[in-house]
């Protein structure tokens, strides 16, 4: 008899079971970002509504993760660093976001090996998008 091993995931996105998944991770993120206080920085560069930053970031989610690409339909190229230069990022906000995001993503039941890769790629994206406090 032979044993079977459970077949790898194509993407990111299936691992982490697909848009219902990425909708409760990004939901929980932006709940936690707007009712806890440690995270009261990264609160304070979002506008007002966090409506459309839930939706935008949903959207760019899956096609970052590796499913249907909502975003780029919408809008083209994320362009990510562009979009977000009259954010002011630095190393608190950056920091905020991937505990935040960690947070979520453990609330949420991310599998661990699945959120320790996401931690990194993460913390790569979130540390290019800084434009305050960064070295010329």
């Amino acid at each position: 008899m032979q044993i079977q091993e459970k077949p790898a995931f194509a993407t990111p996105y299936e691992w982490i079971g697909g848009e219902e998944r990425v909708k409760a991770l990004i939901e929980r993120f932006y709940d936690l970002m707007d009712l806890e206080p440690e995270f009261a920085r990264l609160r304070e560069v979002h506008p007002p509504s966090l409506e459309n930053s839930r939706e935008r970031t949903f959207w760019f989610i899956c096609g970052w993760l590796g499913g249907p690409q909502y975003y780029t339909e919408k809008f083209g190229h994320p362009r990510l660093r562009a979009r977000h230069l009259h954010v002011p990022i630095g190393i608190q906000e950056r920091d905020e976001w991937l505990a935040c995001m960690d947070r979520a993503m453990g609330e949420t039941g991310v599998p661990e090996d699945l959120r320790a890769k996401l931690r990194e790629s993460f913390f790569q994206t979130a540390d290019w998008m800084r434009n305050q406090g960064v070295p010329q």
